[in-house]
């Protein structure tokens, strides 16, 4: 699917995003493991969310839809049946990840595979620490396909690699499970929905510096719970609206997790004008933005900031294009684990538009302001990469076109409907 773009008008109006993807994903889960009703709303309709709920069915777990609102029958942590034939984990890490912790602690085998995107990316690191607790799980390398053999799992103590939420999930999911206490400790702290879940489901944890605690075999019970609006998807909105003259954006109910919401203190420090009103509580704190348009400066992003807006690089990136000075994304490698070489694409996405980019080994630099010029670009399967060359197209003169503009609905399926009101495209 091809979309053209033309230079944007101001963006105006009101407007929610999806709910979180990485929060439903985890509510699912745990509603899963919980034995009785469950309601999770706000859930997504995204192709990754569809995979962790099509994976649940196919786990015997019940489950029915009413618009955004998913009722859960969960099966308890060991309750759940054998599938007949292979899960598919589609395009989404975070469905593969922590499935492979929930599938380590059940009595009986099972495959999991995801599409060609999927299948490209490290599981070894999630796979190690798992049969660390017992669990036996085979790899094609360090990628899916994966064989599982579900085990009776003892608590370990683990050391993540990288700061990941999806490896960090997958073990605690694991850990509650396994006999005894399982901790996970991790260079840098990533975001934290599971952590915040847990309680909410009966779970008990405990907090020590980088290091999480988890007490396995406790009996989890149903919850009820909204999931707030995507901080990943608003960014796209938030960015746009900053570098198109004239707009003025209200996004209702973003989630602005500090462990996830990076992306708007950088954007802050740049010079963007983003006010946060009306902040809620709850498991997730919840506020409204208002953004208008500003000038930005350049920003050097430390590694420890990473982990906090990782997935909102692309965008950012394109920010700092617009931005006076050179700016630095430090230490940001683990983009080339993502739903393609993020690293390597977003590079290519700014030249394409006549922006200055490289990547510095593991750092990605951009010099800016640049003039960006309408193009063609192809997303080459990756959905943040495909909303980016939008918001792109926007700030450029001419005509844009993306190709493969369908990849948004990996998480935002509604985001061309929207693209087109906000900005009064045909």
């Amino acid at each position: 699917m091809k979309q053209a773009v033309l230079a944007g008008r101001p963006l105006r109006g009101t407007l929610r995003v999806p709910g979180d993807k990485s929060i439903a994903h985890r509510a699912l889960l745990l509603a899963a493991m919980a034995p009785g009703i469950s309601s999770v709303s706000g859930v997504p309709d995204s192709l990754d969310v569809r995979a962790t709920l099509d994976c649940l069915k196919r786990l015997g777990v019940g489950l029915s839809r009413r618009g955004s609102t998913v009722r859960v029958a969960g099966r308890g942590r060991r309750g759940f049946l054998q599938p007949r034939g292979v899960l598919d984990a589609g395009g989404s890490g975070t469905t593969a990840r922590l499935l492979m912790g929930l599938l380590a602690g059940q009595p009986f085998p099972a495959r999991l595979t995801g599409d060609s995107y999927l299948r490209r990316r490290p599981m070894d690191r999630v796979a190690g620490l798992l049969r660390r607790m017992g669990a036996g799980i085979g790899l094609r390398g360090d990628h899916l396909p994966a064989t599982i053999d579900g085990a009776a799992l003892h608590g370990a103590r683990c050391a993540s690699p990288v700061p990941s939420a999806q490896i960090k999930s997958a073990v605690i999911i694991a850990g509650l499970l396994a006999k005894g206490e399982t901790s996970i400790t991790e260079p840098a702290l990533s975001r934290d929905h599971t952590e915040r879940l847990l309680p909410l489901f009966g779970a008990r944890l405990r907090r020590r510096g980088l290091t999480v605690t988890v007490t396995g075999q406790a009996r989890l019970r149903p919850a009820r719970l909204t999931v707030p609006g995507d901080a990943s998807s608003a960014a796209f909105w938030v960015v746009a609206a900053t570098l198109v003259p004239g707009s003025r954006l209200r996004l209702a109910a973003v989630g602005c997790n500090p462990t996830r919401s990076g992306f708007l203190r950088v954007l802050e420090r740049m010079g963007a004008r983003i006010e946060m009103s009306r902040p809620r509580g709850g498991p997730e704190p919840v506020c409204d933005l208002v953004i208008q348009p500003a000038a930005l400066s350049a920003a050097d992003i430390g590694r420890a900031e990473v982990p906090a807006l990782i997935d909102e690089i692309p965008i950012l990136a394109l920010a700092a294009s617009q931005a006076r000075g050179l700016s630095r994304f430090r230490g940001v490698s683990e983009l080339r684990h993502k739903e393609s070489d993020r690293l390597t694409g977003t590079v290519r996405l700014l030249r394409c538009f006549g922006a200055k980019a490289w990547a510095d080994g593991d750092d990605l630099v951009i010099a800016g302001p640049a003039r960006l010029r309408g193009a063609r670009f192809d997303p080459e399967g990756d959905h943040r990469l495909a909303m980016a060359t939008a918001v792109a197209g926007l700030a450029a003169q001419g005509r844009t076109v993306v190709l493969g503009a369908e990849y948004a609905a990996a998480s935002y399926p509604g985001f061309w409907k929207e693209f087109q009101r906000l900005s009064n495209i045909p």
